[in-house]
């Protein structure tokens, strides 16, 4: 495949995944559970610091996935750079959705008076890490917090599963839905809303509400509301400015998936709501994929010194083996029909797991086809 770098040249030797880490600002890749998404994000962002560019890894996983991939005991919500013998730098961070709001919060507060009211309450210390949608909504924060410092060239996100990956697209413009709802607008507005309606009309509902929830619960919301206002702004323009990095030509999105039937009809699905959103696929990796043997008229004859059954027991191997890699490519052949005319990058079985950064550097050569 031509690609072209930057400087308008084209090369007809660059891979596309290889031009993907030499040439992309933000990387996200995404697929169901289980198919090497985390293992295919560290791999990304290692190649480009051999290339000499500044990456960092992101997962919003709280498993230890990316720490092990990458030889570490442990991440923050604070890149880690890891050492190793490339000329750019490698760093990695796991989303820690309390502390990337509560940053936030604190940006857009209008002073540190409003900021602590906001971060001392209960009803927000209770919805900050179990309102639906958060940790999605702050994982696109922590993207453009990153692209905005300024710090890397290069950002990969390990997203969670397909489904959940919708949320995290869908993320910064459910929240401006939200801030622009009449309901909010209403509950937050100063001379009609809740804090006024407790002393009027509202008041006998609120009581019935309390009922079931408990009066503190009321109390605090209406606190939390009172405390927020005037924020709205900030969080709005934030989420426009997320969704134009999503759509930039810089961000490439890798998807991943295994030949398994449900992980490609998985996969297919999500280049489809990608087409609706006005993004397309830039590659798609296919992990653990049976490789294509010898077809049955280029077997080589032998002559056996010993028991004519041990030949054709490897035949009848070499037969199932073909087989599988032929059901398996048909699987992937309506996903690679969908995603033209982005490129299936086959990563075959592997004699060993992923689970340093030698194994790492290993898995890199399929994957950038070197």
């Amino acid at each position: 495949m031509t690609t072209t770098d930057a400087a308008g040249t084209a090369d007809a030797t660059v891979s596309p995944m290889s031009d993907v880490a030499a040439n992309a600002a933000v990387v996200l890749c995404c697929g169901s559970g289980g198919v090497g998404k985390t293992t295919t994000a560290a791999v990304i962002a290692l190649e480009a610091a051999r290339l000499g560019r500044r990456a960092v890894v992101v997962t919003i996983d709280p498993a230890r996935r990316l720490a092990d991939a990458l030889g570490l005991d442990g991440l923050t919500n604070h890149p880690t750079e890891i050492d190793g013998p490339w000329p750019g730098t490698l760093a990695a961070l796991m989303l820690d959705s309390e502390g990337t709001f509560n940053g936030l919060v604190a940006k857009y507060a209008g002073s540190e008076e409003q900021a602590d009211k906001i971060l001392t309450n209960r009803f927000y210390r209770n919805i900050v890490g179990a309102l639906s949608g958060t940790q999605e909504y702050m994982a696109t924060e922590k993207l453009y917090e990153l692209s905005n410092e300024g710090q890397f060239d290069l950002i990969v996100v390990d997203t969670p599963p397909t489904r959940n990956a919708l949320d995290f697209l869908d993320a910064p413009g459910r929240i401006s839905r939200f801030l622009d709802h009449r309901l909010y607008r209403v509950v937050t507005a100063p001379t009609r809303g809740l804090v006024k309606a407790v002393n009027l009309a509202a008041q006998p509902f609120l009581r019935g509400v309390a009922k079931v929830v408990g009066g503190e619960v009321i109390a605090d919301a209406i606190a939390f509301f009172a405390a927020f206002e005037g924020m709205e702004e900030g969080f709005k323009q934030r989420a426009k400015l997320v969704d134009v990095l999503l759509a930039d030509a810089g961000t490439a999105f890798i998807l991943v998936a295994s030949p398994r039937r449900d992980t490609v009809i998985e996969a297919a699905f999500f280049a489809d709501k990608l087409k609706e959103m006005g993004l397309g696929v830039r590659a798609v990796v296919v992990n653990r994929i049976y490789p294509q043997f010898a077809a049955s008229g280029s077997v080589p004859d032998m002559t056996l010194s010993g028991d004519p059954s041990a030949l054709d027991d490897q035949l009848r191997n070499l037969a199932e083996l073909r087989a599988i890699a032929t059901a398996e490519r048909s699987h992937l052949a309506p996903l690679a029909e969908r995603v033209t005319p982005a490129p299936l990058i086959e990563v075959p079985l592997l004699p060993f797991e992923v689970h340093d950064l030698d194994t790492l550097a290993a898995l890199a050569g399929y994957v950038f086809e070197r």
